[in-house]
């Protein structure tokens, strides 16, 4: 078509011969952001033009002297491909470091791994079996190679897939606890432990994994269903204690004293296994006990009728049920002096020629009479409370004539030892974690030797390791423990528990129940286990003197320790057979024993904020930060999921406070798991996983990140194909606003831009409504709460935006004049729009983002910008409560319209010039004070008082207005498609209207320039 420029009568005479194209008249959108994303093609590419152009150098040359924000990492496991939780956790991450770097801070990001451990000493160990090698045969230095050859491996593909999750950080320079300079700090602060006398050797019963042959912290059990057989055994009295009964005796009393000697205490376990090892029973003086007598019960039982038993009266009634006992009568009471001091035979007595030891009642706090029989079941060597009592009645016990020795009954691999007679070799479990023949032939002893009165099964949690999955015993062993109620000279003679929670109330915890959940856990666990019996790891470096068992305690030795491992690893305390390398001249290599013992991983992921917080050699980014507690601006955050409260937070926290005196971290946030969409945990053979390879294949990345910012991440999290497509389908919404957006922005010059005071009030009510946002946007980053972000964002731009604001402007800004101030004033808003919109949202959708900051700006990154500062004065209440009104009698409009539509009697709302009945004088006269058929996008509109006519449209919401659809009459405009009175007024445009015929000119002089 011939370009209209030659004046109004060449034009008027092509709008005569030929139907002219307004369409290129129109300011219509132009942007190469295009409507299908494909994020899985585009988001490789910004990824390499983010390390080109090193994106990470520039957010930290950016934000230089500004206060820091440091998310510290907590180190993944590098033995495999990531999973979904890890991308929920480093999406997570990374959305908190982006968005505090944009609120200001220099928020920096340094990704790490935990190397050390078992699991990949059990990988290399498969790969022995394999082929045929044998662990033990060779040398422990070249093992250890290996394994760091696979932590290697794995270290670089997670890395890579982290990346392709978004996520920006120095992934360059990242931490490992395998590094030399990692092993050298790690081995200062155990040994920090050691000087300040915090570290021990004991033999205490710690948890003990038969498959993985090492101890275990309490980090590293998880509790699951375990089936128990449960035992009823009896005790028999060989000494009443005296107490009260003294010699003064009455009658009844008397009684009960005399059956006593006749009778037996009852106790009830699940774990008969333990039997062997029994030396005492606790009862507790809170408690009422009865002396019964069976008068009643079959003659195969194992109870018998006239056996006298003693037990809780609340469990009398109970026990009796369990043991098919039918009659059975109180003898009398047994109080609390009468147990205590008295003493039992061993129900195994004279098995294998042993047990002939007496067993004490003891009494002790934990004993209570939920459950059981009120007595307890004492095995030092196979319970933390068990031990605990017994150590703490060791003078009693001595003063009882009654050997305190703890005995070793259970060996590394689960079976009995010749502390054990009768049992030696009988296996608790066996290698694969499987329930041996231990339990079988215990029972069968009692039952031979008539201790038992009934025996069950109970389903209950159990601990299991945390990684072969597999049941745990309860095995007395030397290990070496930090003590944390032992009072310290450098925490100011404070316990390292009084320090832990005092810290843990310093922590802002996110969400704030972390805080009860980590304080009951500090406050009643036991002394940390932190050595393992394994070859991959930091050893626990320190020598012990033959003769005295002291700890070695010499600067300069550790000096020696800590510049080995620097210069060559951990592996040069293995290569040293005697110690001899650090121990001369000062000391004597065959004087002292070197520690063989590695360090528990959860002491080395402990201490990471040690060599990344603390190392401006290998981190200088994150060297003097100022901790806000100390008065500083600076913030350190840890973010894991809730399982780390007995994880890495909990051993960090123990770490940092025996050796500073406070916690690593300033705030705490935590997340839940992910589950399937039935909220079934998910596993392979469910079929129910979801890999974020291979959502990312499919869809990109930014679904994913845009799924964890939509999700309460403080609860569980459910995942699959539905969630995902719903992901999927606001992700588009959004993209297409932007895209909009952009399209419309291309008309925009900045010698357009219109003040705010110029504007019309739309503009200044959608002005408002930013102003309104920029605060709740602004908390809900500082307060990590990305739901909220997500709901209000999306909301205002699909609901207030797409489907009101543009909506209603698409005829200013695609029809009006060059010159009009409506239209430059909405591509004035839209601007700050899109600059406002497209900074939220960068931190969640972080490809999308920046490629729609490329395609309007050309260069640059969203994620070197700040949040934009909105003005406080654009807020108008008034205003605001306007178009409120408005919009409420516009959904009334819009309403009557769609019915018009649905039965075919318009096709588009400029068709229609409906009348609007509005009851109301006040609200009628909002409403005539703006162009509301422009806001209803009709052609023509009416306004008038009353109720309107019963058939009239109206919604039961909106009460007071009520709507009677009318077609627009006049002629339709061949540009705007507006249907006016006065299209043809104009004689140069006979076939527009007079708004049109004017943009017409305009259009034709700038082309004509």
């Amino acid at each position: 078509m011939t370009k209209p420029d030659a004046g109004a009568a060449d034009t008027q005479n092509a709008s005569a011969d030929t139907a002219f194209d307004y369409s290129q008249t129109l300011f219509l959108p132009q942007t190469a952001f295009p409507m299908r994303a494909g994020l899985p093609q585009k988001e490789p590419e910004l990824l390499k033009a983010w390390e080109s152009g090193d994106l990470y150098g520039k957010l930290r040359e950016a934000a230089k002297g500004r206060p820091k924000f440091v998310l510290h990492d907590g180190p993944p496991y590098a033995n495999g491909n990531i999973h979904i939780g890890h991308a929920l956790n480093k999406i997570l991450k990374d959305v908190v470091t982006k968005s505090q770097q944009m609120l200001g801070f220099d928020s920096n990001y340094v990704p790490g791994w935990d190397c050390h451990g078992l699991p990949i000493e059990w990988k290399i160990e498969e790969q022995y079996r394999a082929k045929g090698k044998n662990k033990d045969a060779v040398p422990v230095v070249e093992f250890r190679k290996e394994c760091r050859t696979f932590a290697e491996h794995w270290l670089d593909v997670q890395r890579e897939e982290f990346k392709r999750l978004g996520v920006i950080g120095d992934w360059d320079h990242p931490y490992s606890t395998m590094s030399f300079a990692a092993e050298a700090q790690i081995a200062r602060e155990i040994m920090k432990f050691a000087t300040t006398g915090q570290l021990y050797r004991g033999s205490k019963p710690v948890m003990w994994s038969v498959v993985e042959k090492t101890a275990l912290a309490e980090a590293e059990v998880e509790y699951e269903d375990h089936t128990s057989d449960t035992i009823w055994v009896k005790f028999p009295v060989k000494v009443a204690g005296s107490g009260a009964y003294g010699s003064h005796l009455t009658a009844e009393r008397k009684q009960v004293w005399d059956a006593m000697l006749s009778a037996s205490v009852v106790i009830w376990t699940t774990t008969p296994w333990t039997i062997p090892g029994n030396r005492a029973i606790s009862f507790s003086s809170r408690i009422a006990y009865g002396l019964y007598e069976v008068t009643e019960a079959p003659a195969d039982n194992w109870a018998k009728v006239g056996d006298k038993l003693i037990l809780a009266k609340k469990l009398a009634d109970d026990v009796f049920k369990q043991a098919r006992v039918t009659g059975a009568r109180l003898i009398g009471d047994v109080p609390a002096d009468a147990l205590s001091c008295s003493v039992c035979a061993h129900p195994l007595k004279g098995v294998g020629g042993g047990y002939t030891f007496h067993v004490p009642l003891l009494d002790g706090d934990h004993v209570t009479d939920d459950t059981g029989t009120g007595f307890v079941h004492t095995a030092p060597g196979h319970g933390r409370e068990d031990f605990e009592i017994w150590m703490a009645s060791k003078r009693l016990l001595e003063a009882m004539n009654i050997d305190t020795t703890i005995p070793y009954t259970v060996d590394a691999d689960g079976a009995y030892t010749k502390d054990a007679p009768g049992f030696e070799g009988k296996r608790v479990l066996t290698a694969k974690g499987e329930q041996g023949d231990a339990n079988k032939a215990v029972i069968a002893a009692l039952s031979d030797a008539g201790a038992l009165i009934a025996r069950g099964k109970l389903k209950h949690q159990y601990p299991h390791s945390w990684r072969s999955k597999k049941p745990v015993i309860f095995r007395n062993t030397p290990q070496w423990f930090i003590a944390l109620d032992k009072p310290i000279e450098t925490l100011d003679g404070k316990t390292l528990r009084e320090v832990a929670l005092r810290s843990i109330k310093e922590t802002r915890w996110v969400p704030a129940a972390g805080e009860n959940r980590i304080n009951g856990m500090i406050a009643n666990r036991p002394d940390w286990v932190v050595s393992r019996q394994r070859a991959w790891g930091v050893p626990i470096t320190v020598f012990v003197n033959r003769e005295t068992g002291e700890i070695l305690k010499d600067e300069r030795v550790n000096a020696r320790i800590a510049s080995a491992f620097a210069e060559e690893g951990a592996d040069a305390w293995f290569a040293d057979a005697d110690g001899s390398r650090f121990l001369a001249p000062e000391h004597d290599p065959a004087a002292w024993e070197k520690v063989t013992d590695v360090l528990d991983v959860w002491f080395d992921s402990g201490s990471t904020h040690a060599y990344t917080l603390e190392d401006p050699v290998h981190f200088p980014g994150l060297a003097g930060i100022k901790r806000t507690r100390d008065g500083g601006t600076d913030t350190v955050m840890y973010l894991e999921g809730s399982d780390q409260h007995r994880g890495w937070f909990h051993s960090s926290l123990l770490e940092s406070c025996g050796t500073r005196g406070r916690a690593p971290y300033d705030v705490v946030l935590t997340h839940g798991f992910v589950l399937d969409e039935d909220g079934r945990k998910m596993s392979k053979s469910l079929g129910n996983t979801v890999a974020p390879q291979d959502v990312i294949k499919a869809s990109g990345a930014d679904i994913l990140r845009l799924w964890v910012c939509a999700s309460d991440y403080s609860d569980d999290l459910r995942i699959g194909p539905e969630i995902l497509k719903t992901t999927a389908d606001t992700y588009r919404k959004l993209r297409n606003t932007l895209r909009w957006m952009l399209g419309s922005l291309a008309h925009f010059r900045e010698e357009d831009r219109v003040a705010v005071a110029d504007m019309p009030e739309l503009e200044r009510a959608m002005l408002h409504e930013l102003a309104l946002l920029d605060p709740v946007v602004r908390q809900a980053y500082a307060d990590f709460d990305y739901k909220k972000i997500h709901s209000a964002l999306t909301a205002f731009m699909t609901s207030d935006l797409s489907a009101f604001y543009f909506d209603v402007r698409k005829d200013a800004l695609y029809c009006e004049p060059i010159s009009s101030v409506k239209r430059k004033a909405a591509l004035t808003v839209i601007d700050r729009l899109f600059q406002a919109l497209v900074t939220w949202l960068a931190p969640v959708l972080s490809f999308t983002c920046e490629e729609a900051w490329l395609a309007r700006y050309g260069s640059g990154s969203v994620h070197l910008e700040l949040f934009p500062t909105i003005p406080a004065d654009w807020r108008d209440e008034a205003l605001a409560l306007k178009w409120e009104q408005v919009r409420r009698v516009r959904r009334v409009v819009t309403g009557a319209l769609e019915i018009e539509r649905s039965q075919k009697r318009i096709g588009s709302s400029l068709e229609a010039a409906p009348v609007v009945f509005i009851a109301e004088d006040a609200l009628r006269a909002t409403i005539a004070s703006v162009d509301f058929a422009e806001v209803c996008i009709t052609s023509g509109l009416r306004l008038e008082g009353g109720d309107g006519p019963a058939d009239a449209f109206r919604l039961a919401e909106v009460e007071g207005v009520s709507v009677v659809p009318a077609k627009a009459e006049g002629q339709k405009c061949a540009r705007s498609w507006r249907i006016t009175a006065d299209v043809g007024a104009d004689p140069a445009f006979p076939d527009l209207s007079l708004r049109d015929a004017q943009a017409m000119r305009e259009w034709q002089a700038a082309q004509a320039a």
